[in-house]
């Protein structure tokens, strides 16, 4: 199995990222992640085909706290494993495992978005006692149901195109037009198709058949969810054409998150961290503080 890691000077187009690198070893790998601050923990989990710099507008807004955000395998700063095939659920899953491990953390707030929701709430499905809450953002939890078509096409493409286009992907998935310095950041780690295996393999991971790995830990989390008692917030955009309105999915399967405001960020596509960064993060802050309870269970 072929590791390579992308040239550091290919990160050296991004003025607006300037927070120190820090990594995990992984079997034999190494996972990038950032640190800043200081206080509760909050881990930040990106999807595809990003990486933790879609978090940078979160740290100034959430500075009182210890903010965490890898890079997954395959992804950001990340060590990427040549051919798309060596990439699986349960690769990520233990690999986000091993950093919890590695790090000691303990009273998590989790915040995911994307394949982070479908890892990350796996995750918490697994070891729910080191997470103090939760925040689910644009993402879903698959258990082998078949697939729509427009997910389908999307398969295939990535599966199929020479070199997946990284740019065109976050600005399909953004509401606000891309600045070509943010355009050039997206596309950093990924220099030339050999990097791009990683991104590849996302989309054909997706569960479309009951018995596909991750169904059962997908099971498992939803199983856990629908009785969590500590505090979840659902915080979904109205402009993402595949996930806007599966905010429903998780009210629905999380009575605990009914003790919160339901919020929309208008304006904001499936990366919403990107078009309304700082507004998602006071948020998140809000939340944290138990600012955002509903009438209803304001004095419980």
């Amino acid at each position: 199995m072929e590791i390579i890691k992308t040239p550091a000077e290919e990160f050296d187009v991004i003025k607006d990222f300037p927070y120190q690198e820090n990594y995990v070893p992984f079997d034999n790998l190494q996972m990038h992640y950032i640190e800043e601050g200081k206080g509760e923990t909050i881990l930040a989990l990106h999807g595809e085909p990003s990486w933790c710099y879609l978090y940078r507008k979160f740290i100034p807004v959430l500075s009182q706290y210890r903010f965490i955000a890898p890079d997954l395998i395959g992804f950001g700063k990340s060590d990427k494993i040549v051919g798309w095939k060596n990439y699986s659920f349960e690769l990520h899953f233990q690999s986000l495992v091993n950093l919890i491990d590695q790090l000691a953390l303990q009273d998590i707030t989790l915040v995911v978005q994307d394949w982070g929701g479908l890892l990350g709430l796996s995750l918490l499905g697994e070891y729910p006692e080191r997470f103090k809450r939760v925040v689910i953002m644009n993402t879903f939890l698959p258990i082998g149901k078949p697939l729509k078509l427009p997910f389908k096409l999307w398969q295939g493409f990535s599966k199929y195109h020479p070199s997946l286009p990284i740019g065109w992907v976050l600005q399909a998935g953004t509401h606000e037009k891309l600045s070509e310095e943010v355009l050039a950041a997206y596309k950093a780690p990924f220099p030339n198709k050999k990097y791009k295996d990683g991104v590849k393999a996302f989309p054909s991971l997706v569960p479309s058949r009951p018995t596909d790995e991750g169904v059962a830990r997908m099971k498992k989390a939803r199983e856990v969810l629908s009785k969590w008692q500590k505090p979840a917030f659902v915080l979904f955009s109205d402009k993402d054409q595949v996930m806007s309105g599966l905010e429903n999915f998780f009210y629905k399967l999380m009575p605990a998150s009914q003790a919160q405001q339901k919020i929309i960020i208008k304006n904001a596509g499936h990366f919403l961290q990107e078009d309304k960064g700082e507004e998602v993060a006071s948020y998140i802050d809000k939340f944290i503080k138990d600012e955002l309870k509903t009438t209803a269970h304001a004095g419980s």
